[in-house]
């Protein structure tokens, strides 16, 4: 596909040498590719910039923005449209062929929602509903991340399950990336436990204050996919039994067991991340209540 759309590809980074070749090779459509790294100790920079991608790194000095936030605020960014990507993950020629069609006529829409269509352990799911949405594709100056937790003491410096909150209409593209990371199983779970520790602060927050944050997507049943999932959460952190209900929502209800051992082992990890955050939010209340007993 030799065609230049006209769309800025943002890509954060940090240690990502194992993936983002494959990814950065996908990108040719792409009028533009910045890569900001957070100043990664491999060759994921070296990489980036063989393939011709801008690279551009990025110091976190805490709250907000995070990364992708401090590049849609900060970079010299000249299409109309920006996509966001991580480096674990392939525009497929049929998603670029659905993009095509989608920017060219796009009508009163500000942001497409794309699928992040899930690999684990050397396959792609079919089954387990591990597979979600979000918008990845939006007209620059239409969308800003969430302003949720402010995590400043954790060293997540990127945004892990912020939304976009877009200034108008959103549609939904039917293509999914390919969602695959090489760095092993190890790593996922690393990647998973310091998650939780953010997981954790951001329900506590919405357990005391009623919200999720200063800015945010609006929760809603019958919205799109990011404000379904978002009023569905609420509902799921009063649950007692959330964990395990999240093991038998993908190992049974979506079908995680035709997924052979690797979807029993995603069902299991997702329900222990979910009693890790849990388990971390019980520390932060008692926390707090030892502090307010004290003279």
């Amino acid at each position: 596909m030799n065609e230049k759309f006209p769309i800025t590809v943002i890509l954060a980074v940090k240690n990502e040498a194992l993936n983002i070749a494959r990814c950065l090779e996908a990108l040719v459509p792409a009028e533009k590719i910045l890569v900001v790294d957070s100043n990664s100790t491999d060759q994921t920079a070296m990489i980036a910039s063989s393939l011709g991608a801008t690279v551009v790194q990025f110091t976190y000095a805490g709250g907000y923005p995070k990364k992708r936030q401090w590049a849609l605020s900060n970079l010299n960014i000249s299409t109309p449209w920006i996509l966001l990507l991580d480096a674990d993950e392939v525009v497929p020629e049929t998603l670029w062929a659905e993009i095509r069609t989608a920017i060219r006529e796009p009508g009163e829409v500000k942001g497409f929602l794309i699928t992040k269509g899930f690999h684990f352990l050397g396959r792609r799911f079919k089954f387990g509903g591990f597979s979600h949405s979000a918008v990845l594709l939006f007209r620059k100056d239409a969308a800003r991340f969430e302003r949720l937790v402010d995590n400043s003491h954790t060293s997540l410096d990127m945004e892990v399950h912020e939304r976009l909150v877009v200034d108008g209409p959103v549609d939904a593209l039917h293509t999914a990336l390919i969602h695959e990371d090489f760095k092993g199983l190890t790593a996922y779970i690393d990647r998973h436990n310091r998650y939780s520790t953010w997981e954790a602060e951001l329900r506590f927050q919405f357990l005391k204050s009623g919200n999720w944050g200063a800015d945010t997507i609006k929760p809603r049943l019958f919205g799109n996919a990011q404000e379904r999932r978002r009023f569905l959460k609420a509902f799921a952190i009063k649950m007692p039994f959330e964990p395990q209900l999240w093991f038998l929502y993908h190992y049974f209800f979506r079908l995680g067991i035709l997924e052979g051992t690797p979807g029993l082992i995603a069902s299991q990890i997702r329900s222990s991340y979910i009693a890790q955050a849990r388990a971390k939010l019980y520390e932060l209340w008692t926390a707090k209540e030892s502090h307010c007993k004290k003279p």
